[in-house]
C-alpha cells in the first residue's frame, strides 16, 4: 500500500483489525461500483473509516449507502459535479469525491460528518486500488480465455486433410478400421472445439493425445512409433484444458515428420513428491537450444501459438515456478517437461 494510503491505524491489534477489514472491502469491489457486493463494501468502508455516512456510485449515478443518509438534493448536487467535471463537491457535511482508475473516471465516493484530517484521501487510495485490482484481474482472465479460445481455433488444416484423406481410403479396404478412425476423429474435433470450461484432468489430456496419437499413426503408417504411461497417481490431478495435444502436435510436426526413417514420440506422466510432471519426448531432428527460448517467448518463426500459449497459461495459473522446460540440441531431438502441482486451491475441472 502507497504512503498516501496507509489507513489510520492506532496499534499493533488494530493494524491487523483495519488490514482484515480493507482486504474485505477489496475483495467486495473486485467486480467494481455496479457489482453485487458494492453495498457490503460501502458498509465496510464506514466502518473502516469510522465516518457517519457513506457513499458508492458508479457512473450512471447509482448509490450504494451506508449509515447516516444526507439530504436527497444534496446528493443530486455533489454526483451531479463529480460526475460532469470530475473535481471534489462539498454541500455542508457532505464531501464526494471523484474515483480515477487507470486515468479514468470510474464514479465518486460520497463521505457524510466532520471528517480527520487524511480520511477522505485514505478511503478513496483504498476504493481505487481494489478497482484497479479488479480491472487487472478481470483483464488476465479474458486474456487467458482468449488464448485458450484461439489454441482451440488452431487445428492444423493440414493434419485434417490427411486424417480424412486416410480414412477415405480405408472405407473399402478395411471399413472396420476407417469407422474406428472415424470415431477417434469425431472424439479429437470434440475435445478441441467444444466449449470446455478452464481447467480439466490428466486422464483426460492423455485420453486426447492417445486419440490424436492414434489418427497421426494412421496418417504416418510405420514412419511413427508412439510410448504413453501415465502413473494412476497422477490422473486425476487438474490442469488447464489443451496443455498436452499442441506438444504431442509439435514433436510430430518439428520432430518426426522433417525426419528420414521411423520416429518415437513418448509421453508420460508420473508424481514427483508434490508436483506431477509429464514429459512429451520424441527422437526427431531436434533443434537449437536457442530457437527454443524463442518459442517459449512466442517468437520462434513458424511455430504458432502451441508452445508459448500453453507456457504463458501454466505460468500465469501455477506462478513462475512452473511451465514448461525444453530439452533439446540439433539432431538430439526434443524433450519437453511440464511441471505443475498436484493440488492447487481455485484449481478445479
Amino acid at each position: 500500500m502507497t504512503e498516501s494510503a496507509r489507513l489510520p491505524w492506532r496499534s499493533r491489534p488494530d493494524a491487523a483489525r483495519i488490514l482484515g477489514a480493507a482486504r474485505k472491502v477489496t475483495d467486495d469491489l473486485m467486480d467494481g461500483l455496479s457489482g453485487t457486493h458494492v453495498r457490503r463494501a460501502a458498509h465496510g468502508l464506514r466502518r473502516l473509516f469510522d465516518v457517519a455516512g457513506l457513499g458508492l456510485s458508479d457512473l450512471s449515478g447509482a448509490l450504494a449507502w451506508s449509515g447516516r443518509p444526507a439530504a436527497d438534493d444534496a446528493v443530486t448536487r455533489v454526483l451531479d459535479e463529480v460526475l460532469h467535471r470530475e473535481e471534489p463537491a462539498v454541500d455542508g457535511t457532505l464531501t464526494a469525491l471523484p474515483l480515477h482508475v487507470h486515468d479514468e473516471l470510474a464514479g465518486a465516493l460520497l463521505l457524510v460528518g466532520d471528517l480527520p484530517a487524511g480520511v477522505s484521501r485514505q478511503a478513496t487510495d483504498l476504493v481505487v486500488q481494489a478497482l484497479e485490482r479488479g480491472r487487472l484481474e478481470a483483464s488476465a482472465d479474458q486474456a487467458a480465455q482468449a488464448e485458450l479460445r484461439a489454441l482451440r481455433a488452431e487445428m492444423s488444416p493440414h493434419f485434417v486433410y490427411n486424417a480424412l484423406t486416410v480414412i477415405a481410403s480405408f472405407v473399402r479396404s478395411e471399413p472396420d478400421r476407417a469407422r474406428d478412425l472415424m470415431l477417434d476423429f469425431a472424439d479429437y474435433t470434440r475435445y478441441s472445439l467444444s466449449r470446455h470450461g478452464e481447467y480439466t484432468v490428466v486422464a483426460e489430456e492423455f485420453r486426447a493425445v492417445e486419440t490424436y496419437l492414434a489418427l497421426q499413426r494412421a496418417v504416418l503408417g510405420e514412419r511413427l512409433k508412439v510410448q504413453v504411461r501415465v502413473a494412476p497417481e497422477v490422473l486425476a490431478v487438474a490442469v488447464p484444458y489443451l496443455v498436452l495435444e499442441p506438444l504431442v502436435e509439435n514433436a510430430i510436426r518439428h520432430g518426426i515428420e522433417p525426419r528420414s526413417g521411423t520416429g518415437l514420440v513418448q509421453v508420460h506422466g508420473q508424481a514427483e513428491g508434490n508436483d506431477c510432471v509429464i514429459s512429451v519426448e520424441d527422437d526427431g531432428v531436434g533443434m537449437e537450444p536457442e530457437r527454443a527460448a524463442a518459442i517459449l517467448a512466442g517468437s520462434g518463426a513458424g511455430t504458432g501459438l502451441g508452445m508459448a500459449n500453453v507456457d504463458r497459461r501454466l505460468r500465469t495459473v501455477y506462478g513462475a515456478w512452473y511451465g514448461l522446460t525444453v530439452e533439446t540440441a540439433v539432431g538430439a531431438g526434443t524433450r519437453v517437461v511440464v511441471r505443475v502441482p498436484r493440488f492447487q486451491p481455485g484449481v478445479l475441472p
